[in-house]
């Protein structure tokens, strides 16, 4: 299973038939909010609001991928600094192993109690100076990766 996960594009739109085209293989494409875009611009993506989004956009989302749950959101009232222990009971509460999250602007992955925190980074700017990127998620089984692209 290979997840594409994105955040922060805040309106820039040129990113996503070149991800889509990059990754068609991809099972399924999800988006941490700040899109800034109309849901028609970011179709086929899973997305969720961030603070910045005006649209109609869910707070959060659950995506059943086999035997792992991916709780989906935008982390801005979820996180305290790099204290992360909000994200991993609001995941638990939802019966979820798997964080997708953003706002930071920063490409963040580790595992605390159990639980995969990824936060792609910014597919526009990332805030530690380093270039715009999202991340791949790949799940088989119970392997779970997750690797850094450039965009």
């Amino acid at each position: 299973m290979k997840i594409i996960v994105v955040s922060d594009n805040h309106g820039r739109s040129d990113w996503i038939p070149n991800v889509m085209k990059r990754h068609r293989d991809a099972d399924y494409f999800i988006h941490c909010g700040d899109i800034e875009l109309h849901p028609s611009e970011v179709f086929g993506f899973i997305c969720v609001r961030g603070n910045n989004d005006y649209y109609d956009y869910p707070e959060f989302r659950v995506l059943n991928v086999g035997k792992h749950n991916i709780f989906i959101t935008h982390g801005h009232r979820m996180m305290l600094f790099k204290d992360r222990s909000i994200l991993v009971n609001k995941a638990k509460e939802y019966g979820c192993n798997i964080v997708c999250f953003g706002h930071t602007h920063v490409f963040e992955y580790q595992i605390l109690d159990g639980v995969h925190l990824i936060n792609p980074g910014s597919i526009r700017y990332n805030r530690d100076f380093s270039r715009p990127c999202y991340a791949i998620l790949e799940i088989q089984g119970d392997d779970i990766r997750v690797s850094r692209v450039e965009y």
